[in-house]
């Protein structure tokens, strides 16, 4: 093997394993030509999917959420190969998966159900959802098989095809899901990964047989496939990441927030999108957060993920690793201290330490982007009002969490106030199958999971009756 960091190199897809920064496989990219019979295969798939009952749907879709529990360690062990999330992490990605699966087996009939209204002229309305069909998913490597999951299971469910273009540094990932999802029983072809470059994903997008695109990824890759989607008059879904604000009030319970908030900045290596990384602290309880807080950051032991003992894993690749270590310079050279962490190990692998940055003020990275690693902004606020404000002062709204001893006083916070897709009371968590994800302002639109996402890419269609 040997140790490069090209990952989407002129004809090929090349995975790498982060730790040691060694060559794992090399897929060869479709010829144009094979990208489009592909889609056009999907959409042949479709449109006998179209047609299945959506009972039947839900059986498959079921299926597909037993092979992934029957195949979690094999799964997991790629992920962690590929992109260097601690092999616990992977096998409750894989867990989240197949609980989304069971979710929408279960209640993916019920929502896709045609409603019946009366009109107000005494005539019948009825409302059926129907499929539109096949549609185009671009997706990061942080959760390899989740950011999978989460928009092909729906729209597996409300019957569309699905075409995936994966990040190239977890190409394996993407094929492992696609074996998977068929020998559950999927139909041949009804999902789809694309193994292409950008600019044969422009192609796909402006395919006649692309419904609809849904993305995940930086503001400034959806902003770019949102404005090619939208020349084609296609639908556009975007999770674009996040620089969420963990809000520590002057009630705050420190023995539940500071652990919270730790596992919140460095969970998945610290490379997640909803993800704890503001840290906006009110001044009656700044002084002892900032010890614990600190304290609990510099313990963290980075190193191998497949190691029991292990914190926090590699970076997904070395150009990431750097980005996020010019963000810290740039934002000490305005004004931020490093309270811990903050240097790029000498060792193999795209290691970076759990990092707290203080004296986080607006012109910095660190209070005005997104820091994709495990790299903490610790923010000083006068008071509980003070915090508010700053945690809104974002172009991005995502997800957000409070701690406060008086939940329904963070609860009206939460729902009156704050600027977000999501918001945590008390803790740190991911998504949930049964809520809503997804975010406003620079963070995206659209809704996945919950039901939401089973309507996203349907036709809404209005059948009127006007005589029996």
């Amino acid at each position: 093997m040997s140790t490069t960091n090209a990952t989407d190199t002129e004809n090929a897809h090349v995975t790498v394993n982060p730790a040691t920064g060694e060559t794992l496989e090399r897929y060869p990219l479709m010829t144009d030509a094979e990208a489009h019979a592909a889609v056009e295969a999907c959409h042949q798939a479709f449109l006998d999917w179209r047609h299945t009952p959506v009972s039947e749907r839900a059986e498959t879709i079921a299926a597909i959420g037993q092979a992934l529990r029957d195949h979690k360690q094999e799964l997991a062990a790629l992920m962690t190969q590929e992109m260097g999330k601690l092999t616990a992490h992977g096998e409750g990605e894989v867990d989240l998966c197949a609980s989304i699966c069971d979710y929408t087996a279960e209640h993916g009939p019920a929502q896709l159900e045609s409603e019946e209204r009366e009109l107000a002229d005494g005539t019948r309305g009825i409302i059926t959802y129907s499929p539109t069909g096949v549609i185009y998913g671009i997706q990061p490597w942080n959760f390899p098989a989740y950011q999978v999951v989460r928009y092909a299971i729906a729209n597996l469910m409300a019957g569309n095809g699905v075409l995936l273009k994966h990040s190239p540094a977890v190409t394996g990932s993407a094929e492992l899901l696609a074996r998977l999802f068929e020998g559950a029983g999927l139909p041949k072809d009804l999902f789809t990964v694309l193994i292409i470059d950008h600019d044969q994903s422009d192609s796909i997008i402006a395919n006649d047989r692309v419904r609809g695109v849904t993305l995940t990824g930086s503001p400034e890759a959806g902003s770019t496939v949102a404005k090619k989607a939208a020349a084609e008059l296609k639908k556009t879904v975007l999770e674009l990441g996040s620089n969420d604000a963990y809000l520590v009030l002057e009630d705050a319970d420190l023995d539940v927030a500071v652990p919270m908030c730790v596992m919140g900045r460095i969970f998945n290596n610290g490379e997640t999108c909803v993800a704890a990384k503001r840290f906006i602290v009110a001044d009656a309880v700044y002084d002892e957060f900032r010890e614990r807080f600190v304290e609990a950051m510099r313990a963290i032991t980075w190193g191998d993920p497949t190691a029991e003992d292990t914190d926090l894993g590699p970076m997904a690749r070395e150009d990431l690793r750097d980005h996020l270590h010019e963000q810290v310079r740039e934002s000490v050279e305005n004004g931020a201290e490093i309270l811990c962490g903050g240097e790029v190990p000498d060792a193999a692998g795209f290691y970076y330490p759990a990092t707290v940055l203080g004296n986080v003020a607006p012109g910095q990275p660190a209070y005005d982007d997104e820091l994709f690693g495990p790299v903490a902004s610790l923010i000083h606020a006068k008071d509980d009002q003070d915090a508010m404000r700053i945690a809104n002062d974002s172009r991005f709204g995502l997800g957000g969490g409070i701690f406060s001893k008086d939940a329904d006083r963070a609860i009206a916070l939460a729902q009156d106030h704050f600027d977000t897709g999501m918001v945590f009371i008390n803790g740190f968590s991911l998504a949930r199958p049964e809520m809503p994800f997804g975010g406003v302002k620079d963070s995206g639109y659209g809704r996945e999971h919950g039901g939401f996402g089973v309507r996203e890419f349907v036709n809404a269609k209005a059948v009127i009756v006007m005589a029996e």
